[in-house]
């Protein structure tokens, strides 16, 4: 039985202004997902792909030009300040700086118990034991509370971060970019504590990166953005494993290798792709078009849909592809599934 859903997108656009005499910047063009109850989504792709901006978007923190967002089935496309405050026990966000994200003039405690001040009404004692356990949940010594930010590092403030979203049981957190500022090795610990904590309180994640195999350790399903469009999307095995779109094939060839015949292999690939770099697409055509080693000439002249191509023959899920050349021209295996 499918889990309900309880983050719904569709067709959510958002354009910033630039200027009175330049046309407005479509940061996020028509995008569609759900989220169901107990999954992560993972939104991928290079900086300025609109997957930062879909997140805001959802939380209030950036206009929408058109669409409409969903979340537990009400919309919140243009809630006001009251209602944010209603939902942001349930919808939470953990930013990608941990150095910016907590307030260095206020104890780890204060900034854990504040939370619990607006929307509980929590004694002292109460809420100092609720602040004791979250700390530790997320493997922080219960005497961080009486510390400062300054005293930690990067990796325990991602901690402490991730502690002050959980502190009203939310059911979904918006994780945006948040293992990017940290080293490999930290990176691996706080993915493995988000997977444990989802599998301990159920959550939902809206996992937002650049990096594909970090993504795909964490996801159930995978969106692939380029230019704030969708050009994939499916399970996270199979768009990994085996992608479809020239963009998603380009952007796991990127990724590094440990092994240096699979490095020499994806430099190979990436330069038989040869897919250059980001310069301003054609307005009416393809997004990718402009890089794409695929592209004719219909690619230049017409943008193509977000077509289901499935079932796929890796997860044996639906995938879903915008390429006019999808079904023509079959996908490499980049990356293993395993």
């Amino acid at each position: 039985m499918t889990p309900p859903t309880i983050l719904d997108v569709r067709d959510l656009a958002v354009h910033f202004r630039q200027g009175r005499k330049n046309p407005p910047l479509h940061a996020v063009d028509g995008v569609t997902f759900a989220v169901r109850e107990g999954e992560t989504l993972g939104l991928v792709g290079e900086s300025g792909s609109g997957k930062s901006t879909i997140g805001r978007a959802i939380l209030g923190l950036n206009p929408v030009h058109s669409g409409q967002v969903r979340f537990e089935d009400r919309d919140i496309t243009r809630a006001n300040a009251r209602i944010r405050r209603g939902i942001s026990s349930r919808l939470q966000v953990v930013f990608q700086d941990p150095y910016s994200s907590l307030n260095p003039a206020r104890t780890i405690g204060q900034t854990l118990a504040e939370p619990l001040l607006v929307h509980e009404k929590l004694g002292k004692a109460e809420m100092m034991t609720r602040v004791t356990a979250m700390l530790e949940r997320v493997g922080m010594p219960a005497d961080a509370a009486d510390r400062y930010p300054g005293q930690f590092s990067g990796g325990q403030r991602q901690r402490i971060a991730i502690a002050r979203a959980l502190m009203l049981s939310p059911k979904l957190v918006i994780c945006d970019e948040p293992v990017s500022a940290l080293d490999l090795s930290i990176q691996a610990q706080v993915m493995n504590l988000l997977a444990d904590l989802q599998q301990e309180l159920s959550l939902s994640y809206l996992f937002i990166a650049h990096d594909l195999p970090v993504v795909r350790h964490l996801s159930h399903r995978i969106l692939v953005l380029y230019r704030g469009q969708v050009l994939e999307s499916g399970d996270a095995g199979a768009v990994y494993g085996n992608p479809a779109h020239p963009y998603t094939q380009a952007l796991i060839a990127a990724a590094p290798e440990p092994d240096p015949t699979g490095q020499r292999a994806r430099r190979q690939a990436r330069i038989t792709a040869g897919t250059g770099t980001a310069a301003a697409p054609n307005s009416t055509g393809c997004v990718f078009a402009h890089r794409c080693p695929r592209v004719i000439d219909v690619c230049h002249e017409q943008r193509p849909a977000l077509v289901t191509v499935g079932p796929d023959p890796v997860a044996g899920s639906e995938r879903s592809v915008a390429c006019h050349r999808v079904v023509e021209l079959p996908a490499p295996s980049l990356a293993s599934v395993d």
